[in-house]
């Protein structure tokens, strides 16, 4: 992976409240990253006063479809668009959504936030400006790699129309108060996330390591990237083949095949001196909970004593919410022209979104269901909160090279 250097300096005439000159608005990994990981602490501190009987949930539908939405489609949602943006520059050498544009984006996303709690019809309000932001994005995201002809990053687009089509249906689901319907789209979500998390993550993990380490050459799958895409794909079909046609097929098998061949393929990257470099173990870590994750929600359905939905939660805290904080801390210093060196207490975050995993997938059994949900909140929130705190400053400040971006 070839990165660009795109970046021209800012004209010394620029003032930083001119939203075209604003740092926080010259590359969409700046404010998807902040309001991301704002709302991901908000969000989830909401979970856990709901959960404890502090907030009472106003809404129609049960506030565990809202905190699925809301993980899912509003907090990694943005993230990934954020990331894709500012990655798709480099890939392609043109320019994404920056300045008024990318203001109305994320007025947007935070609309869609704001509709699915206070307005008077949050579903209506929701499907609107969630929709609407989901169209922005894979429009633009389209067009930049059309131009140029960039087919290797095609495969995103038909990615991201799957996760925007499952959040619309899910909003519609809801509405028809099939809430059960609802709970299966999210969880099928979690699997269209993981094929995003497979596809980027094959692509920057080992180029991480290579760079992070001083690596001579940088570890490729190229064979075993393609069946990975095949079987992951299958499992998707198959989930949904088994829960929405009522197919007799059990799509455990290529679930826990998926797993696997994730487990082989990190066994390809690994590196002892991996666990030497925050930015690196973390990354990798996260890779390892997504892959182990996978292998058991797809024991679940071959009757292990792991639970599907705490199985599901070692992908999303441990997979996604991990790589998350590891991809925002490494993109925001490297893209501000940063040292690849972060803030001591930015390894806090990263233990803590781990433990917070560990937490919420392996002890309901023991300590009971609403215990370790409630604990796993509050680790995951502070995780964030810090990560927000040490990096918000980074994020809204101009580049150290004088460039943009």
């Amino acid at each position: 992976m070839n990165l660009l250097n795109l970046e021209e300096p800012v004209q010394h005439s620029a003032k930083w409240y001119q939203p075209k000159h604003a740092p926080l608005l010259m590359l969409a990994f700046r404010p998807l990253f902040l309001l991301g990981s704002l709302w991901a602490c908000a969000a989830m501190i909401a979970w856990f006063a709901i959960l404890s009987g502090y907030l009472r949930w106003p809404g129609s539908f049960p506030a565990t479809l809202w905190h699925a939405h809301e993980m899912l489609f509003g907090f990694a949602s943005a993230i990934a668009i954020g990331f894709l943006f500012t990655a798709a520059k480099n890939w392609t050498g043109v320019n994404t959504l920056n300045s008024w544009p990318l203001l109305g984006l994320c007025v947007v996303w935070a609309s869609a936030r704001v509709a699915g709690i206070w307005s008077a019809q949050p579903l209506l309000w929701l499907i609107i400006f969630q929709g609407l932001f989901w169209l922005i994005s894979i429009c633009h995201f389209t067009w930049v790699v059309l131009q140029v002809h960039n087919s290797k990053n095609y495969l995103f687009v038909p990615v991201l129309a799957l996760l925007a089509t499952l959040n619309m249906v899910f909003i519609v689901v809801l509405d028809q108060r099939a809430f059960e319907l609802a709970g299966l789209l999210s969880q099928m979500a979690v699997l269209g996330f993981t094929l995003l998390i497979s596809i980027l993550g094959g692509r920057v993990v080992p180029f991480f390591i290579s760079r992070g380490l001083g690596l001579s050459h940088q570890q490729r799958t190229p064979r075993l990237d393609k069946v990975l895409l095949l079987v992951s794909v299958l499992g998707i079909c198959g989930f949904f083949a088994h829960h929405f046609l009522e197919q007799p097929m059990v799509p455990g098998y290529l679930l826990i095949l998926a797993g696997v061949l994730h487990l082989l393929r990190a066994s390809f990257w690994f590196q002892i001196r991996v666990f030497t470099v925050p930015l690196l173990w973390s990354l990798y870590l996260a890779y390892l909970s997504m892959a182990i994750g996978l292998v058991g929600f797809g024991a679940a359905y071959l009757g292990s004593g792991w639970q599907a939905k705490d199985a599901l939660h070692l992908i999303t805290i441990g997979g996604m919410g991990m790589m998350i904080l590891a991809m925002m801390a490494r993109v925001a210093l490297g893209h501000t022209a940063r040292p690849l060196t972060p803030h001591p207490l930015i390894s806090a975050a990263f233990i803590l979104c781990l433990i917070s995993a560990l937490i919420r997938s392996l002890l309901p059994v023991y300590i009971g269901p609403h215990l370790a949900w409630q604990i796993s909140a509050l680790i995951w929130s502070a995780g964030f909160a810090l990560f927000a705190f040490i990096y918000a400053p980074i994020l809204v400040r101009k580049r150290l090279d004088g460039r943009r971006g």
